[in-house]
Order: structure tokens, then sequence, then C-alpha cells
């Protein structure tokens, strides 16, 4: 079983138990962070979903990031999982940008990624610097978010108090 599998089994299982929700924002990795989320046992219970947002033009308007942030950096990173987490009302929200390559962008090497994690505790990021050629770095930044994600539902305890209080309320 390869690692991947292994953090999304244990995020599966922990989300669950947990009543998290969870979600991701993606601009390097296209959709391919969603799709593997996705994946998870049971993730029509707790994934809320995911945005693609490749453009930076797209990630000011729809996740209010700051004209003139760089796409490819750690506060990019920090604010595109803050600001999903919140549309989402998710408890945790991992986000990947970054350079994929083949070629420098923006002045920035292939292999550049920043993964961005955000709960209701708070924010931050892993900075990677990937070898390989794009897929290669595609898949390590997914490999990556998905043991974030793991690693961040581990840490939280209780659901979100608006869905807990929901559910309360509901009698589920």
């Amino acid at each position: 079983m390869t690692a991947e599998h292994t953090a999304l089994d244990r995020l599966s299982e922990v989300a669950a138990e947990r009543g998290l929700r969870v979600c991701v924002v993606e601009s390097l990795t296209s959709g391919r962070l969603a799709s593997t989320v996705g994946a998870g046992d049971g993730a029509g219970e707790w994934f809320a979903g995911g945005i693609v947002a490749y453009l930076t033009d797209v990630k000011e308007s729809l996740l209010g990031l700051t004209p003139g942030t760089d796409p490819c950096s750690a506060e990019c990173a920090e604010h595109l999982a803050e600001s999903a987490r919140r549309l989402f009302d998710a408890d945790l929200c991992v986000s990947t940008t970054g350079v994929g390559g083949p070629d420098a962008e923006g002045g920035h090497e292939p292999g550049t990624v920043f993964v961005g994690w955000a709960t209701n505790e708070g924010v931050g990021h892993r900075t990677l610097a990937l070898t390989g050629t794009p897929p290669e770095i595609l898949d390590e930044t997914v490999d990556t978010a998905t043991r974030l994600l793991s690693f961040h539902a581990e840490g939280i305890r209780p659901a979100g108090p608006r869905r807990a209080g929901s559910a309360a309320a509901s009698g589920v």
C-alpha cells in the first residue's frame, strides 16, 4: 500500500469518526487532489468538495487573493486554504500552488511548491522543492497534501460548531 493510500485511509477514518468536514483548493494540481480525496472511504459523508482556481484572476475574484500576491508563495497557499475553508464551512482545508515544470515560471524553479492548510485554529504551509518530471512533481504534491490532510485531521476533535448545533437541533 502506498503512503498516499495509507494517509487517505487514515483521513477517511478520522473524518468519519469525528464528524469532520474537509475541502481542498487547487491550482498546481488542477483537480487531482480532489479526485484523490474524493475516492476516500465514505467521502460522501465528510468531503465537502474542492475548488480548482488555476488562473490568478480567478484566485483573486473567487477566493479574495490580494492582487499582486505571488501565486507561487506561502502567502497565496495559506490564503487559498483559509478562504476555501470558510466557503465550504469546513473544519480543514488544504491548498496546492506552485510550478510543476518543465520550465521556470514567475522567477520560480520547477518543483517549487507550496501546500497550505487551514483549520479553525489557524493556517500554515509546507514549502517543497521537488525534482522530477511534471507528472512526478504533481504526484508528490498530491501525496504531500493528502498526508497533511490526515495529519491535521488528527488534531481536530469536535465537529464544527454550526454543524454540531444543527445536528443536535435536527435530532441526528
